[in-house]
Order: structure tokens, then C-alpha cells, then sequence
């Protein structure tokens, strides 16, 4: 599965590309320096673009869509040559031989007018047991070139930052400082003159520093200055003037870069490697309303790290350590998604997992860690519950304790009084990186959603883990949630499901089932805690409620027979994504005999790229198709997988991996909400999940 694309950069650029070789596919877009809501560069890949996919020749962009200025030039025995981005006044462009992502990284090869080959790796290591390690919002470039004709050759590489990472205003000022941490890595500092807390302005961060480092060496200049100057003093030169930029200014005024020139000397077939790291030091991360009232949590890493220089020194000497864990995490997942599903299965899973982690970010202490998450491109809410739920397979696989420490600023908040309802919360605040709660109950209403949400992710963390005093510590307010969907969850009033773009709809199939599987989750609960008259009574009431389900819920008049979208709504059907709790939880509440049905019938509706969400539109959700091949047969599984498979190497679409698409014309958004980045993707680790014990050991 290596197709072959040709590719023809615009006549402006006055270069013809390479044939360029995908694997384990061409992607919407590749993951580059994807860390955090915030540390979030993404190169548009889609098959639609001109040059998409190719390294040299477009700019990389933060995963809203703005451009991110991030260059990237080689010279070659006094001839420069761009291998990344897209700098004003060069046409001289290197040839992209092959370009290709794992879990952790993404890797261009590229050729020089075949005198040298330069290979550009994009590692932001994925940490999942390694606090420490993980609280870290900084990414790794490594550039290595090598002669491939035999000769040596007189090299010299550059690379640059804008100041378009430290703000979404592009007429904010920046500000910028350059210097040298313990005389061994040399660094750009850049912010934002006029910080503001717990900010963001089309997404990005408005306070914090941002950083630009390499190695400290013999053969190392710099310099800061406006783009076409000080690209065009390496171009010229083949060396910086270790000058800085006085003038503070508007990100869009001369475009300040932030600028490092290696000289390699001669280089022959031995390669030579120059590493560059990029990242964000924010002492403060989140502000949160929790049970001492509002406080700002700080950053984790600020536990480890008394300064943002020790914090960058120490991420950039763990080179090699990070390489050896994150070969190891690629390996691990290629291992068990191959196992699981295939080789489609693995171009899905290793293009979700940058993106999963990135959508979060730790703060807090070493004794109380928490991970928020952003609801990225949707409504940029903090810790939706609903946007948790599909993301929660990627943390359990990786590591269970993650998902208690998603779910450990929800509990503290509504068990201390600040939500008024006596149903879950939606989200903790309605912008990131706000925790702040609702204190007047008027967050967006998903009740039935987010209670069986909530019991269900909390049954499968025990699961897990085994932590009992978990359970109990929570008993009361899952038993109040449980009260809620005893009442509701039969017959739901018109009310929102988490395809709150859908709309509301009365008596929705799928979601009584998510509240049925939650009555059966708080049984189980129950019973692990001594509560054996809640445990028999909660069980009772789900076997019930499961089989006036099969009654109300499923066309057995069809052929094969399926669920409805809702009850009594007999043309109608939809992806029974809920039913993969059930399965996760081994709960046994719903009989085979609808696992067999809904497997049967999805190929009956299967579009050229999947199945429907449901009726009443052509596009698909990306994550809840996995969760339903996850407990699907075969044949119905591998229809999903190698489906999505397809779609990501033809959609004409070019944004960071989106969980929503047409299912049938181009691949397209259509009439689709236009979604991108979201950690939902989490969820495609859904048949992962499902091996007993997998997070407690893999890693």
C-alpha cells in the first residue's frame, strides 16, 4: 500500500518535484510539532493540494488553519536550497523522495540535485507512564544529511521560527531574546509583549515563551530579523551574523524570524545530524474551579523544572532517550493494531495518536496530577465529557491512570457544590483553558449523554487498575447519576446526543442504550463495593429495560433486521456505536443476537468510504465507525477499517485527521460540520481497548 503521487509545484516556484512515496499513506495532513492544543504545526497533505504533502514548497500551519512560519534551508557547495516552507524570493527547491508517519514521528527523505540526500524527522514523543517526560510541551526536528554521489560536499543548514507561533493576532507585538543554557544549547526566546492569561485568539496561546534551540557547537550562528533579511544573509553567506533584532514589532511587520545557521564542514557517506527542538513554557496552565474555589493550576513540568532554560536544556539532551521510548510506543501500537485488524487498521491508529495527546495537557502537582482537554474545533470547551468519551480508548490503551486524571477535575468540581443539576455536567468550562465550571447549571445540556458517559468511563478505569477506593470515594455522585437515567434512559425525552450537530431527537435508539449499559456499569459498581442491594436492584432494572429495548428500538421486519435512529421510526437506522461498551465492559447486558444484526447490516448501507452516521445524512463519524468495528464480525470489521483506510489516502480534504466526512463523492466535508484536530481520534484505539490489561503493562 505505497501509492505513487506526481506532483507539479505552481510555475512561480520554477521547480518540478519528485514522484514522492507515501507510507504507510498520504494523509489529510501530517503531524509535525504536535504536543498540546497550543504546540500544534501540521504540514496539509490532501490530495487536492498543488503541493500537499511535500515538505518544501508550503508553509506548515497551526491546526486551525493559520500559517505557522517555520523554514527550513540546506546549501550545498554555495548553492541554497529550501527543504521546508516556502520563503519569499527563493525558487531553488529540493526534491521530496519519500515522506512517511508512525505513532510519534514523521519523516521526509529528500534529494539535492543527487549530490545529497536530507532526511527530516519530527519526533513529539508520546510519554503515556512518564509524567515528567510528558508534561514537557516541546518537539524535536532532526536534519541529517549525507553525501549519495560518492563526493564530499561543503554544507551548511538553516532553520527559522516566525513570530506567528506566539499569538493568533498577527498584529500583536512580539518580543525576543536569544541566548545559551549552561554553554550547551542555544536558544531563541519569543513572546508576546502583552501576555494575557489564560487566553487565546483564534485558537492560540496569548501568553507563555516560546523556544527555538540547537546544540551549542562549533560551526553554530544566529541571528533575529525580518524574514528575507536574515534568510538571505544564509542564502548569500552560508553563515549568520549572531545579531539580534532591536526592534520589537508586529508579527506581520517584516515578519521577525528567529534563526540558527550550522555549518557541517565537508560531508561525505557518513551522515551528520543537527537537532532542533521547539516548544512552550507556560508556568501557569489552567484556571480551575475545584473544591478550594478558583485557582491557577501550574503547568506539571514546573515540578520537575525550576526554569523554562532547565526544562528546554533537559528535553533537548533526551535526544536519545527519546528516540529508544518512541520507537518503542511505534512498535508496540503497529504490533497490536496489525494483530487486531491489519495493516489499514495501522495507517488509522499511528496517524490518531500525535493527535489524541495533543488535544491535552497536564497541570498540577506530582500529588495531584490533572489532564485537561480542549474540545478542539468544535466548541473549544475544557473537559467535555462527550468529547472524553470517544478519546478514552487511546488513554486506557496507553494508560489507565490517564482517564482517572481526566476524570478527577469533573468529580472535584460538581462534588464541591458548583454544579446545581443532579445530572453530569457537559464540560468544565466553555473555554479552554478555563475550568471554571457552571456554577448557574446553564452549560449545554446532554444529560442522559454525559451520566452514562461518566459511569462507563469510571467502571472501565477500575477495570483497569483495580482501584476500588476509586469507586467508593465517588459512590454518591454516580449513584445520583445512575437516579437520573433510571429515570430517563427507557424512553429519553427529546434531548441531545453527542452528535449535538444532528440536533435533538426524541427517543433516540442509541443513546437509551448508552443510559442502559450505565445502569449496568453502576451495578457492577455497586457490587464492588459492598453494595449488594444496589448492585441486584441496578442489574434488574438494565436486564429490563434491555429487553423493552429490543422491543421499542429494533426493525425486525427489515432484512437483515437493525436498530432505528429512534424508537417507532422504522426507515430510519444508525451507527450502534454505544453497543461498544457493552463489549468494553463485558457487562453482557445485550444479547449476541444483536452484535450479529447490526454486523450484518452495515454492509447493507456501506458508502465508498463507510457507513453513515445515520439517516439523515451522507457523512460518517470517523470514531464511532471504529468503536462499531470493534465489536463487529470480521468481514463487517475489516469494511470499516480498510474504508477509513481509503479515505484518508484519497480525500481531497487537508486538515489535520478530521472524525467527520462524506461517505460517499470525494471524500469531502459536505454538509459536514468542518471538524479537525480533535482528540475524539482518541477512539481509534477502540479494538486496542478491548485487550484485557493492555494499558496496566504495554509500556
Amino acid at each position: 500500500m505505497f501509492p505513487r503521487f506526481a506532483l507539479i509545484l505552481p510555475l512561480l516556484l520554477a521547480v518540478v518535484l519528485a514522484d514522492s512515496t507515501w507510507t504507510p499513506a498520504r494523509p489529510p495532513s501530517f503531524p509535525l510539532a504536535v504536543k498540546s492544543p497550543y504546540l500544534s504545526a501540521w504540514l496539509p497533505a490532501g490530495a487536492s493540494g498543488s503541493n500537499g504533502g511535500y515538505l518544501p514548497g508550503q508553509w506548515p500551519q497551526f491546526w486551525a488553519g493559520q500559517t505557522l512560519g517555520w523554514a527550513g534551508i540546506v546549501r550545498v557547495d554555495g548553492t541554497s536550497y529550501v527543504w521546508m516552507g516556502k520563503p519569499e524570493g527563493f525558487d531553488n527547491f529540493v526534491n521530496q523522495t519519500s515522506a512517511e508517519y508512525t505513532s510519534t514521528k514523521s519523516i521526509f527523505t529528500m534529494d539535492v540535485d543527487g549530490k545529497v540526500s536530507v532526511r527530516v524527522t519530527f519526533l513529539s514523543p508520546i510519554n503515556p507512564n512518564d509524567l515528567k517526560r510528558q508534561s514537557l510541551i516541546f518537539s524535536y526536528m532532526d536534519v541529517e544529511v549525507v553525501s549519495t554521489d560518492g563526493h564530499k560536499h561543503d554544507i551548511q543548514v538553516y532553520s527559522d521560527i516566525s513570530a506567528e507561533f506566539v499569538s493568533g493576532d498577527r498584529s500583536d507585538v512580539a518580543q525576543w531574546d536569544s541566548g545559551n543554557s549552561g554553554g550547551q544549547v542555544a536558544f531563541h526566546k519569543i513572546w508576546k509583549q502583552t501576555p494575557m492569561l489564560f487566553s487565546e485568539k483564534n485558537d492560540q496561546s496569548e501568553w507563555g515563551n516560546w523556544y527555538y534551540a540547537t546544540d551549542s557547537k562549533r560551526g553554530l550562528t544566529w541571528a533575529t530579523g525580518a524574514d528575507t533579511d536574515v534568510r538571505g544573509t544564509f542564502s548569500q553567506n552560508g553563515t549568520l551574523p549572531d545579531s539580534k533584532d532591536k526592534k520589537y514589532r508586529a508579527i506581520f511587520d517584516h515578519w521577525p524570524v528567529f534563526a540558527f545557521s550550522v555549518a557541517l564542514g565537508s560531508v561525505s557517506t557518513e551522515p551528520v545530524n543537527t537537532l532542533f527542538t521547539i516548544g512552550l513554557c507556560q508556568e501557569d496552565a489552567i484556571q480551575f474551579l475545584g473544591k478550594h474555589g478558583v485557582v491557577s493550576l501550574p503547568s506539571l513540568w514546573t515540578e520537575y523544572f525550576d526554569t523554562d532554560q532547565a526544562a528546554l536544556t533537559f528535553f533537548h539532551h533526551d535526544y536519545d532517550n527519546a528516540v529508544e521510548a518512541s520507537d518503542k510506543l511505534d512498535s508496540k501500537v503497529a504490533t497490536d493494531s496489525i494483530a487486531a485488524a491489519g495493516t489499514d487498521y495501522l495507517t488509522i491508529t499511528s496517524l490518531a495518536a500525535r493527535q489524541a495527546f495533543g488535544g491535552v495537557e497536564l497541570a498540577g502537582t506530582k500529588q495531584k496530577p490533572y489532564l485537561f482537554l480542549k474540545e478542539i474545533s468544535s466548541d473549544g470547551n475544557t473537559q467535555t465529557v462527550d468529547v472524553m468519551f470517544p478519546a478514552f480508548p487511546g488513554f486506557l490503551y496507553m494508560n489507565p491512570d490517564l482517564v482517572k486524571m481526566l476524570l478527577d477535575p469533573l468529580f472535584e468540581n460538581q462534588e464541591s457544590g458548583h454544579y446545581p443539576n443532579q445530572y453530569s455536567m457537559h464540560d468544565l468550562g466553555s473555554n479552554f483553558p478555563n475550568a471554571t465550571g457552571h456554577e448557574d447549571g446553564k452549560d449545554e445540556a446532554m444529560p442522559l449523554e454525559e451520566c452514562g458517559n461518566m459511569l462507563i468511563m469510571v467502571l472501565a478505569y477500575w477495570q483497569q487498575t483495580g482501584n476500588t477506593q476509586y469507586l467508593r470515594e465517588h459512590y454518591k455522585i454516580l449513584n445520583q447519576w445512575t437516579q437520573y437515567l433510571i429515570d430517563e434512559a427507557l424512553i429519553p425525552k427529546e434531548q441531545l446526543s453527542t452528535d449535538d450537530f444532528a440536533g435533538p431527537l426524541v427517543n433516540q435508539t442509541n443513546l437509551a442504550l448508552k443510559g442502559m449499559i450505565g445502569i449496568q456499569a453502576m451495578a457492577n459498581i455497586a457490587a464492588h463495593t459492598s453494595h449488594k442491594a444496589d448492585a441486584k436492584n441496578y442489574s434488574s432494572i438494565a436486564a429490563d429495560y434491555i429487553d423493552e429495548w429490543q422491543t421499542l428500538g429494533i426493525n425486525k421486519n427489515s432484512t437483515p433486521p437493525h436498530t432505528t435512529l429512534n424508537y417507532g421510526n422504522e426507515s430510519s437506522w444508525g451507527i450502534l456505536y454505544n453497543l461498544y461498551a457493552d463489549a468494553l465492559l463485558n457487562t453482557s447486558l445485550v444479547p449476541a443476537s444483536v452484535y450479529a444484526q447490526q454486523s450484518d447490516f452495515y454492509p447493507t448501507v456501506a458508502g465508498k468510504y463507510g457507513v453513515p452516521l445515520d439517516t439523515r445524512h451522507a457523512y460518517t463519524k470517523t470514531d464511532w465507525e471504529i468503536w462499531a468495528a470493534a465489536v463487529a464480525s470480521d468481514d463487517t470489521r475489516d469494511m470499516f477499517i480498510s474504508g477509513i483506510a481509503k479515505w484518508i489516502e484519497e480525500t481531497p480534504l487537508d486538515v489535520p485527521f478530521t472524525d467527520i466526512y462524506e461517505t460517499g463523492g470525494d471524500g469531502g466535508f459536505g454538509d459536514a460540520p468542518h471538524f479537525r484536530a480533535r482528540p475524539v481520534m482518541g477512539g481509534a484505539f477502540a479494538l486496542l481497548a478491548l485487550q484485557p490489561n493492555q494499558g496496566a503493562h504495554a509500556w
